[in-house]
């Protein structure tokens, strides 16, 4: 019987949600990551998802065997709400979650897969045949704590799980600048300094963003920037790799990563 490899991690930029829709260098990265999965290490038993959309009070994993697909954005074109990625949920996977976790997770099914886990996937995976269940970002931990959190996850790498993190390190809509196809100073500096502190495994750094001169401007509020330290933990101090290195409507970032990926 073959053995089981380790599943590595990823954490994508996800942007507007209209990058479900466009086919550009941002998606063809997202695409040549799922597909190095399948040819490096098969089909996830299932994906746990961690989005910065699912935001929470309190840890919350899925159990819905056929979780609905929220379209949580709005004002956008008929042809957005018009995608479909029907994944099924995974039984075994929040099982396994809970059995990490423990007493600190509950089983909440009111929400669903979001389009910061759906606008990614259906670049990474676009069949849609591997089940998917979503963590939630609990808001009310610190960030250390998210970091910890992952860390009791990587449990599940070993069992064939593919661990998933949503979100943009630099997320300021407030600050958006719709005719700036590239990023802001203060987005680039941000950005650049989280990059050097994940290749080199500096998880202090990536934990006490806050203390950079332009973490205000980058990371307004914590929830797309927290998906990256549960990934970090889970990564358990494996080789990280970058992917889609841009920065778009200047107060915007989206880098992404792998962890534990075979060339």
């Amino acid at each position: 019987m073959e053995e089981q490899k380790t599943m590595p991690v990823i954490f994508s930029g996800h942007g507007s949600p209209m990058i479900a829709l466009e086919q550009n260098d941002i998606t063809e990265g997202m695409t040549r990551v799922g597909q190095t999965v399948l040819e490096k290490y098969g089909r996830p038993k299932a994906i746990l998802m961690v989005s910065a959309h699912w935001y929470t009070h309190g840890t919350f994993v899925q159990s819905a065997p056929e979780p609905r697909q929220v379209y949580d954005m709005y004002g956008f074109p008929k042809e957005l709400y018009e995608v479909k990625y029907p994944a099924k949920g995974d039984a075994a996977l929040t099982a396994a979650v809970q059995k990490a976790l423990g007493h600190k997770v509950r089983v909440n099914d009111d929400w669903g897969i979001d389009h910061g886990a759906w606008t990614v996937l259906v670049h990474m995976f676009p069949k849609a045949d591997i089940p998917v269940v979503q963590l939630s970002v609990d808001g009310d931990i610190s960030y250390a704590e998210e970091y910890a959190l992952g860390e009791k996850l990587a449990t599940l790498r070993e069992q064939g799980y593919l661990i998933v993190g949503s979100g943009n390190v630099v997320h300021n809509l407030r600050a958006v600048e719709w005719d700036n196809k590239g990023g802001s100073p203060a987005t680039l500096r941000f950005n650049d300094y989280i990059i050097d502190g994940v290749l080199k495994n500096d998880t202090d750094r990536v934990i006490g963003f806050s203390s950079h001169p332009d973490a205000a401007y980058a990371v307004p509020t914590p929830d797309h920037y927290l998906p990256l330290l549960v990934c970090l933990g889970a990564a358990r101090g494996d080789k990280a790799t970058v992917f889609n290195k841009v920065c778009n409507l200047g107060s915007m970032a989206m880098t992404g990563y792998t962890w534990g990926m075979k060339e």
